[in-house]
């Protein structure tokens, strides 16, 4: 009998089985490549597979081996299922009745004890637009404290700065991707986009197709550098040095547009005056770059008709960080070389909602439309969208290394972390591990036990991204909705309702009385209204009618604004800010003790703090470790053998790592990728410092020892 029924169900399985296709969106980095995702459903079980989508406006049906495999860990049987609850020293299942009680016991027993700022937000660059808007709203509406940042302080918060400071506003690209091919110079300045962003070479590829010379400024030859016409291997540090050598050749050779500095820009003769005084021999020396190279650079992008320049982290993770783009941003304005088709700067984001993350108010300083907290207008206008009174609202926090600094001083005593893994994101990685265990009350929401909701006191399942419906704002400020596919797994959330619920027992769920995300869009329109990025005009039907639309949107019928800066800046003049930009050193650079410069970044097969990308074995057999590229005659020196194991040490702590050698790399540099925890935490070793104006650490520049293991 047993058989039989064995038999009639694997013949109904076959006879039932129907496929499933329906479009959804990556879920890593900023590019949100669409997909074609397909169920094979049968009664026995479903599975799953991904195709591109050949109608993408962005992509053209390109997808990476991340993007392929992006369905795996939303699928997987590791997800957390069940709201988990510390007792006795161990994580134990919950009902959320159970859990949600517990929630509002500590909170107002913390707050009434310590006050309001005694609880503190972090939130991720990988949420939503409505869920980055609800946890900015849940902080100060919910919980009333000014201590809110997210990871996303890490990833784009210099060229952020820089570009409010320079252009007026932050937009990650001032024109759309489909201009690339229109420029005939290129400079990609610290960004790995082969790697990175796979999915958009095709721009740059094509723009060389057209006679477009590009230039690539990186201390390793990284696959990028397969397009470069010039490839600038700086020391790492010394950006804002080699381009104040670019702009003396640019100013000096007469590629300077006079009429666009005389219509359009401010401080031009401050900046003449600073470049008389650098001297290109001390430039080379500092850099490590020939005088030649950089004439070279600067003649191929002074005299190009058009052009684009494009900086990430390799530029802005530094300790100078704002002044290093600051100084890319002058290059750019002193050609002229803005608000026309093929002239423009981008910021290339790493996060899948990096853009959109920092927008709508989950930054220390900002509230929803890139209002500021701290401008009383701004502040009487969101409290009468919200139904508050404006006295209520909290000042401004501090930014996210700084809220863990404050967590280890016994400042912070509970901490909701959401969608986010502290432990191997922030620099000095040691210090903020022992700073969580000093906490009173950490909540985290996740998808996985990631490292740091090992440290929880409270575990919440949260939703993936085919769970998830919501908006995204990609790398060039491009709005997308992304529809929800299929059901959470056991009794996980939505991570939008989770933060619902936990004001609903906070007594403020009147402010957070949403049926759907569309509902919480909405809000966020009109929150946005009139701020510099401007969503008012959107909607989701409009979204997915035009396949997504580009803010500044003032208005319904309003078609969006794919290039910016056309006509004037965003500064009160409408012009732009040229300044001059001293160099600074690193706030380590190499001695006796610790004679290397080690920098981070990432590979293609993962993603930030790997807590998805880990675990999809796809993914992970790929690149299971973290790997120590160092150049084979600084390997020789110190006695290391390719493939076998080194000890790595800064000031702040060692990890012993597999050797990978490199002829790719400068001998005075190794390079270690930032994706995993626990004792391959590279951030364990990397510099805190911070830049003064944005608060990004140092991760691109710290000093370290090597040795055999």
């Amino acid at each position: 009998m047993n058989e039989f029924l064995k038999h009639f169900q694997k013949q109904q399985a076959v006879t039932t089985t129907r496929e499933i296709t329906t479009t959804t969106e990556c879920p890593y980095c900023s590019v949100q490549c669409t997909m074609n995702l397909h169920e094979e459903k049968s009664i026995m079980v479903s599975r799953f597979s991904v195709s591109a989508n050949k109608e993408d406006p962005v992509t053209d049906g390109r997808l990476c081996v991340k993007g392929l495999n992006a369905h795996s860990h939303a699928i997987d049987d590791r997800r957390l299922r069940n709201p988990m609850i510390r007792i006795k020293g161990k994580l134990s299942n919950v009902s959320w009745e159970a859990a949600m009680e517990r929630f509002r016991i500590q909170v107002q027993a913390l707050q009434t004890k310590y006050g309001k700022d005694s609880v503190g937000v972090y939130g991720g660059g990988s949420l939503t637009n409505e869920e980055c808007y609800l946890l900015g709203k849940f902080a100060r509406v919910a919980l009333q404290t000014k201590y809110i940042d997210y990871n996303g302080r890490f990833c784009m918060s210099a060229a952020a700065g820089a570009a409010n400071l320079t252009l007026g506003v932050d937009r990650g690209l001032t024109n759309p991707l489909e201009e690339v091919p229109f420029a005939k110079c290129i400079i990609l300045a610290g960004t790995n986009i082969a790697e990175c962003q796979p999915t958009i070479m095709a721009y740059f590829r094509k723009a060389r197709q057209n006679g477009c010379k590009i230039i690539v400024i990186d201390p390793r030859e990284t696959a990028t550098c397969s397009i470069a016409d010039l490839h600038l291997k700086v020391k790492p540090g010394y950006d804002a040095a080699l381009v104040n050598g670019m702009i003396k050749v640019i100013i000096e050779e007469g590629f300077v547009d006079q009429s666009f500095i005389e219509q359009r820009t401010n401080g031009y003769d401050e900046l003449v005056e600073h470049v008389k005084q650098v001297s290109l021999s001390e430039v080379a020396a500092l850099t490590g770059i020939p005088p030649q190279q950089i004439v070279e650079a600067a003649r191929m992008y002074g005299e190009a008709e058009t052009g684009m320049v494009f900086t990430a982290r390799g530029v802005e993770q530094h300790a100078s960080g704002v002044a290093n783009v600051r100084n890319f941003l002058n290059m750019v304005l002193l050609t002229g070389k803005i608000g026309k088709q093929g002239c423009g700067y981008g910021a290339i984001t790493g996060q899948a909602n990096g853009q959109g993350g920092r927008e709508h108010g989950q930054k220390a300083d900002q509230l929803p439309g890139y209002r500021l907290i701290e401008n009383l207008d701004h502040r009487a206008y969101m409290a009468k969208v919200w139904g508050v009174n404006e006295e209520d609202l909290p000042r401004k926090g501090i930014s996210a290394y700084e809220m863990m600094e404050a967590i280890d001083r016994k400042e912070i005593k509970c901490l909701i972390v959401l969608g986010s893994n502290p432990v191997v994101s922030n620099p000095n990685s040691h210090m903020v591990e022992k700073a969580l265990k000093k906490l009173e009350f950490l909540v985290v929401i996740d998808l996985f036990e990631s490292e740091t909701a090992r440290l929880a006191h409270m575990v919440l399942p949260g939703s993936a991204y085919l769970e998830d419906e919501g908006t995204m704002t990609q790398l060039e400020g491009r709005v997308l909705v992304r529809r929800a596919l299929k059901a959470l797994p056991g009794k996980a959330k939505l991570d939008w309702k989770i933060v619902c619920e936990m004001a609903a027992v906070l007594d403020k769920g009147a402010y957070f009385n949403y049926q759907n995300a569309e509902e919480i869009f909405n809000e966020l329109r009109l929150a946005s209204k009139g701020g510099k990025a401007d969503y008012f005009g959107m909607t989701y039907a409009s979204l997915e009618a035009q396949h997504g639309m580009f803010w500044p949107c003032p208005e319904e019928g309003h078609p969006g604004t794919p290039r910016m800066f056309e006509k004037q800046f965003d500064h009160e003049d409408g012009r732009a800010r040229l300044a001059p930009i001293e160099h600074q050193n690193p706030k380590e650079v190499a001695n006796r003790k610790y004679p290397y410069i080690l920098t981070t970044g990432r590979v293609l097969q993962h993603y930030l703090s790997g807590v998805q990308t880990r675990n999809t074995s796809e993914l992970n057999s790929k690149y299971p470790e973290p790997l120590l590229e160092i150049h084979p005659d600084s390997a020789g020196i110190i006695g290391l053998v390719n493939g076998g194991h080194a000890k790595v040490s800064s000031k702040r702590g060692t990890i012993r790592l597999k050797v990978k050698f490199s002829q790719k790399i400068r001998p005075d540099t190794v390079f270690v990728a930032f994706h995993w925890g626990d004792d391959f935490c590279i951030n364990r070793l990397t510099n805190p410092a911070l830049d003064p104006t944005c608060r990004m650490p140092e991760f691109k520049v710290c000093a370290v020892q090597i040795n055999p293991a």
